[in-house]
């Protein structure tokens, strides 16, 4: 079975009457003799690419989510094609097909075995593609069975959820789940910057675009963005710097296009993270994009821009409007990207993966060979880490307070002294449900932090030391 993703380009040389109403990289499943259908009709990949076309208006707008499911599919059917089973055959020969298989990608060749996690994100995909195709008369059956089960969120309430009895059991996400502790945190905004473990510069590295890495990184680390999210941050997106230095944290407001699910919202950037990011625009990314000629195919041109949105081509748009892909093709006033990442030439600077993996293999050569390997997203746990134990210390709300106290009119203080330190770190990574962000919970190490806050009290405070109490002994 061949797996390929669509693209309009030169469709008017197909000899069509109109352009093929199917979005730009949609996957498309076809069997290896290039037909759709035979002496019995259309064939079952007709029916897989129907489901296909339908994602992004049933809860997957993301590409990338497409490119995974159509890959489980396409498994599967080849599965079933060597075995000379049909897509769509009866309850009992898909269940057997399916017990073939669970053991095949769970404990099969090494090429084909797939992961507990991965393994059940097929059995999932599987599962609502059946359910559709049974829903919409081209399948007689759901090979799955489901149990109801009762479950407790967060906020005390109790729902019903329903489980696949094909998925297996994984070990807990916060078990896996990486971050930077502060040290090695620190470790890293020092080299991505070019200076040693003290922060004095570091003769020996002979590397480009510091302030530019440290400066991303540091944005990444200090709002808790994804790496799709900070890679297309507009230069013009980036909130103003306070005239005075500030305990609360600024306000960042992103795009819907560019955040997962095109669901728009605001985190936040620390003061000094956010004067760092001032300091590249202002210094090294303005002498690397001056006088720049780069222009991408079918550019976009921006004018009088402002932190709202610009000029395009002539016509007036808002920054929040934009995708991903037409992000890359913005043409800044003066030349080059307006992206607030830029490379040699003005052009757009996006292989963030490359620039950690490197710089940390150079910490562990140079500096700790403990040093742990570093992928965009582990920025986006640190942040999560760092601002929850901040959260639970109470930093943030006491600063919050002095700013309501004279008077200060700061929405965000407001929000501080009243909200849940669970909750305010739900909202800022963008988790449509505390149950995401409860998983941090786990890895916080709260009697370390009852037992700081005690110690920098003087022993004065009787609660915290009832909290401490309330955590001896635990590992």
């Amino acid at each position: 079975m061949i797996l390929h993703y669509f693209s309009s380009a030169g469709w008017e040389e197909w000899g069509l009457y109109e352009r093929p109403v199917i979005r730009e990289s949609m996957p498309v499943l076809v069997d290896e003799d290039l037909c759709f259908e035979d002496s019995a009709g259309p064939r079952p990949t007709v029916v897989m690419n129907l489901w296909l076309r339908e994602l992004p208006v049933s809860g997957a707008p993301s590409p990338k989510s497409w490119r995974t499911y159509a890959q489980a599919l396409k498994g599967w059917a080849e599965f079933l094609g060597a075995r000379r089973i049909p897509v769509f055959a009866d309850r009992q020969r898909l269940r057997d097909a399916l017990s073939m298989y669970a053991e095949y990608r769970l404990s099969g060749p090494l090429e084909a075995r797939l992961s507990p996690a991965s393994w059940n994100l097929a059995v999932k995909t599987l599962s609502s593609f059946y359910q559709w195709a049974a829903a919409e008369g081209h399948a007689p059956t759901v090979p799955f069975s489901y149990v109801r089960q009762s479950m407790t969120r967060p906020d005390g309430a109790r729902v019903e959820a329903t489980r696949n009895l094909a998925t297996v059991r994984t070990g807990n996400a916060h078990a896996t789940r990486k971050y930077l502790e502060k040290p090695y945190a620190d470790l890293l905004m020092h080299a991505l910057a070019g200076n040693d473990p003290a922060g004095e510069r570091d003769v020996s590295f002979r590397g480009r675009e510091t302030g530019r890495n440290a400066a991303v990184i540091g944005l990444a680390l200090s709002s808790g963005l994804r790496s799709q999210e900070f890679t297309h941050l507009t230069v013009y997106e980036v909130p103003p710097l306070p005239r005075r230095r500030t305990a609360v944290p600024v306000p960042l407001v992103l795009a819907p296009p560019t955040a997962k699910g095109r669901k728009g919202r605001s985190t936040w950037i620390g003061y000094e993270d956010l004067a760092r990011v001032h300091d590249y625009i202002g210094w090294e990314r303005a002498a690397t994009a001056e006088g720049s000629r780069w222009q991408p195919r079918d550019p976009l041109f921006v004018e009088a821009p402002t932190h709202d949105g610009a000029l395009i081509n002539g016509t007036r748009r808002r920054w929040h409007t934009l995708t991903p892909a037409e992000r890359l093709r913005l043409v800044a006033p003066g030349g080059g990207s307006v992206l607030l990442a830029v490379q040699s030439g003005g052009k757009p600077f996006v292989d963030w993966a490359t620039v950690l993996r490197r710089t940390a293999q150079r910490i562990r050569d140079r500096f700790d060979p403990s040093f742990p390997h570093v992928h965009p997203h582990v920025t986006r746990h640190t942040f999560a880490m760092a601002t929850l134990e901040r959260l639970v210390r109470g930093y943030y709300q006491q600063a919050a307070q002095l700013v309501v106290d004279t008077g200060g009119d700061d929405a965000l203080a407001l929000y501080l002294t009243k909200a849940d330190p669970l909750l305010v770190l739900r909202d800022l990574l963008g988790h449509t449900s505390a149950a995401t962000t409860q998983a941090y919970l786990n890895l916080l190490d709260t009697q370390r932090i009852y037992r700081d806050a005690y110690t920098a009290a003087g022993g004065a405070l009787a609660v915290d030391a009832d909290a401490v109490a309330e955590f001896e002994g635990e590992v």
